[in-house]
């Protein structure tokens, strides 16, 4: 018996970038704009208070290390 393969037509857009995003539908994805979700060169107080910590541990470790 031929085993015969079954391909299913699938719409996509390609603006979508990613395959989830080009599989869900154009009302679901109209509502999320990856480009303009987050600013890149905006810092956050989680980002400050994340590179302090960083850098007074990173700091701590040396003078650990020296004494």
């Amino acid at each position: 018996m031929k085993q015969v393969s079954r391909r299913f037509l699938v719409l996509t857009d390609e603006r979508a970038r990613h395959p989830f995003l080009a599989s869900l539908p154009p009302h679901v994805r109209d509502s999320v704009d990856p480009e303009r979700s987050r600013n890149p060169w905006r810092m956050s107080v989680d980002d400050v208070r994340g590179f302090a910590s960083a850098y007074i541990a990173c700091l701590l470790a040396a003078l650990v290390f020296l004494i």
